[in-house]
């Protein structure tokens, strides 16, 4: 089963529902050598569901000392396709390893 990184909306309980019909199962990892800035959404869709304007992004930095906490949740092939669609096109999907030593899926910056 396909692990997805949140570090925002997604950790949102009415998002989930309203994106994947279901509460998700995770726990809190940590991913290294990003930080978070701010993104203005204007996808009406989203903006609905998250109520909020503003989203964080991930951005790659050099420094191996930055670090985003958030919850590494358990998800299905079919859910990751529902996340790209809440997604925006701001937003692109990669594949990395969290400090828990485990593999999942990110959203960064494009």
């Amino acid at each position: 089963m396909p692990y997805l990184f949140s570090y925002g909306t997604l950790q949102n309980e009415k998002v989930q529902i309203e994106t994947f019909g279901r509460l998700l199962k995770g726990q809190k990892d940590i991913l290294t050598n990003y930080i978070l800035k701010m993104l203005e959404i204007t996808d009406p869709e989203v903006l609905r569901k998250s109520n909020q304007k503003y989203h964080p992004i991930l951005q790659f930095s050099e420094n191996i000392e930055d670090e985003v906490e958030g919850i590494l949740f358990e998800v299905t092939e079919e859910e990751i396709l529902q996340a790209d669609e809440y997604e925006v096109d701001d937003y692109k999907r990669i594949e990395t390893t969290f400090k828990s030593g485990k593999k999942g899926f990110i959203y960064v910056g494009q």
